[in-house]
């Protein structure tokens, strides 16, 4: 499928073209450009379209029919393939996982036996008709990567946290995440000439990302990318499309800079609908003043003509920014103690961790880890999805469980309309509540008569959370809650767990939103598993850098120096040591009133995040969080110095 060959320029274009579901019409008018090497960034809010774009540029979806004239067409220059990462689904769950790698170089590997085969010919003498075959053989071997293939794919394999045993393994044996990790690599080294990825980050950890964004950066050949991480954005992309209210409009550089333009747009053209709303006045207020008058009836008449040629002036609409929101206050209180696990061994044929913790009332803590060593597997057996190996897990007092769980969340493809099947979990509500209820979600006027099979992946997760938070439980466990999210959708659940005032317990692959919810760690790290009471993720890097620093050579060296100083009298020695001190004294009671300050300073403008003329504005929380994230590094390396200096 892979190894199509084209040397030359490909360009697809998307002139025109509307994709509408019944009355829907999801994509209007739409101009799309796509040239060999453009880096492209497809943006907006979910549902917006981006997913329905995708599926028009590999032929999944169908436009909408409009006859004659050039425009609703997609063309295509050039012999190009495109590589496409959607819904993980392998053939035969039972091969092994470095030969479903391989099938990306089946054409390199059947080349391979070709040349083997003549070599063995050859060897018996039947080489004189062969020979020249075999120098063509070889090289097209080497120009399609045949001496290279095998590094290639170990080194991707390795850079996505996998071991040498896991290549020996069979599909069905890893976790979701792993699975999306195995079909992403199987994409990248196919080398599409067109690379889109929806999502590509979800699941994976720091490591896999920054190895990845290296990787997209080199990539000679053209990629489409949807994503919610701007940071990941900013690192190769050149171009970004932005779909609202379902139009598009192209910006030229990355993220930041679109975010920057648009806002910087959007400020130009009220200035100007303002100046033009303003002079229309003006002159209409002239025309109704003098056309009664004979002597300057043709100076009225001028003025009307001057404002409709001017014609309707419309309001710039600002970005598309609601959030949603629910109850924080669970139905029924629990009691103080919350969980209690004790020598809990979880797992599926052999184990995959042992730990004891226990959760009281208004814990919040999240399960961290890299990917397949039994995060998702420990939630799946607090709520009883997965018996435990060994160990017992015992409830408090009115324990009632709201669990969210990311793969079940998006594999609804049920024909029932969100409407109907809101009315039939919850038949106590009428038609009028039940809307207001699903509003509050983002599911307003004809959205609630969407099919749930029509549904992006980020509304399936609202309509998932709705409904677990409409039960108000006081115990919520959610599996990685922020996946296919939007930034603005991720902002709001973070406000809205920070005050929930019940427990929780998560899993979660965004640091920040890890970082804005969890008091407690629950670690997996191979065979260590541990559970840090009162400990921030934030401290937790910190503790690793610390032990890295420790574990180095170099730091050791400097703990016992090799140079022999002349040794000084012993007073001169006592002073110099106490003058050195009260210096190293006053410099850390400075960095501590500098940290002081920046954390007086992020409290207040965390403050502001609640107010409802910010909370829901995008462009004022991404100014906000940026400069929160500013003072955050600054405290960090505040905080490296004062330890520097405590040592």
């Amino acid at each position: 499928m892979f190894f199509v060959w084209y040397n030359g320029r490909m360009r697809l274009s998307l002139n025109g073209i509307s994709v509408s579901f019944g009355e829907n019409e999801v994509l209007k008018n739409i101009d799309f450009d796509v040239n060999t090497k453009d880096k492209i960034a497809l943006v907006g809010r979910n549902g917006c379209g981006k997913t329905t774009l995708l599926k028009v540029i590999t032929g999944e979806q169908d436009i909408d029919t409009v006859s004659g004239g050039e425009r609703n067409q997609i063309q295509k220059t050039g012999k190009f393939e495109v590589g496409y990462l959607k819904q993980i689904a392998f053939e035969d769950e039972n091969v092994l996982f470095e030969d479903e790698i391989l099938k990306v170089y089946r054409e390199i590997l059947n080349l391979k036996a070709r040349i083997e085969k003549l070599e063995s010919d050859m060897l018996l003498g039947v080489f004189n008709k062969d020979a020249e075959k075999y120098e063509e053989l070889l090289r097209t071997f080497d120009f399609l990567g045949g001496y290279v293939y095998q590094k290639e794919y170990n080194t991707a394999i390795k850079k996505f946290g996998f071991s040498e045993e896991d290549k020996r393994k069979p599909l069905k044996e890893f976790s979701g995440g792993q699975r999306t990790k195995i079909a992403l690599i199987k994409l990248l080294l196919g080398k599409p000439d067109l690379l889109i990825l929806d999502e590509p980050t979800n699941h994976l950890d720091l490591t896999s990302i920054e190895w990845l964004e290296e990787y997209l950066q080199s990539y000679n050949k053209a990629i489409i990318v949807v994503s919610h991480d701007r940071a990941f954005l900013d690192k190769f992309v050149n171009i970004v499309y932005e779909i609202e209210r379902g139009k598009i409009k192209k910006y030229p550089g990355n993220y930041t800079a679109f975010a920057k333009t648009k806002a910087l747009n959007y400020e130009k053209d009220l200035k100007e609908y303002e100046a033009l709303k303003k002079e229309k006045e003006r002159l209409q207020a002239v025309a109704d003043r003098f056309r009664y008058k004979a002597t300057k009836a043709s100076m009225a008449q001028s003025k009307l003509k001057q404002i409709e040629k001017m014609g309707e002036i419309e309001k710039p609409e600002m970005a598309d920014t609601k959030v949603f929101s629910s109850h924080t206050k669970p139905k029924v209180e629990s009691g103080n103690d919350v969980l209690f696990a004790q020598d809990i061994e979880i797992g599926y044929d052999k184990p995959l961790a042992k730990i004891s913790f226990r959760v009281f009332k208004g814990d919040k803590i999240a399960v961290v880890g890299g990917n397949g060593l039994g995060k998702s597997t420990l939630l799946k057996s607090i709520v009883n999805k997965i018996p435990l190996l060994r160990g017992k897990i015992k409830f408090g007092t009115n324990v009632e469980i709201g669990y969210f769980d990311q793969q079940t969340a998006t594999n609804n493809i049920s024909n029932e309309t969100i409407l109907d099947h809101f009315l039939k979990l919850f038949p106590e509500e009428d038609c009028e509540s039940a809307r207001t209820i699903l509003g509050s979600f983002c599911f307003t006027k004809d959205d609630v008569f969407k099919n749930l099979r029509d549904l992006s992946g980020g509304e399936m997760v609202r309509l998932e959370l709705c409904k677990l938070l409409k039960h108000r439980p006081n115990l919520l466990i959610l599996d990685e809650p922020t996946n296919h999210m939007d930034i603005a959708g991720k902002v709001a659940l973070e406000n809205m767990l920070e005050l929930y005032e019940g427990t929780i317990i998560f899993v979660s692959h965004d640091r920040y939103f890890v970082n804005k919810i969890a008091k407690s760690l629950i670690v997996f790290d191979g065979e260590d598993s541990k559970f840090l009471k009162d400990t921030t993720y934030k401290e937790y890097e910190k503790m690793i850098r610390d032990q890295k620093t420790e574990e180095k050579p170099e730091a050791k060296k400097q703990e016992k120096p090799t140079i022999i100083e002349e040794e000084k009298p012993k007073k001169e020695n006592q002073y110099l040591l106490s003058k050195e001190k009260a210096k190293k004294d006053a410099k850390r009671k400075k960095i501590e009133r500098e940290i002081a300050k920046l954390e007086e300073d992020i409290k207040q403008i965390t403050a502001n995040f609640e107010k409802p003329e910010i909370c829901s504005d995008y462009i004022k929380l991404m100014e906000l969080q940026k400069e929160i994230d500013t003072k955050n590094k600054q405290i960090e390396t505040l905080t490296e110095e004062w330890f520097s200096l405590e040592e």
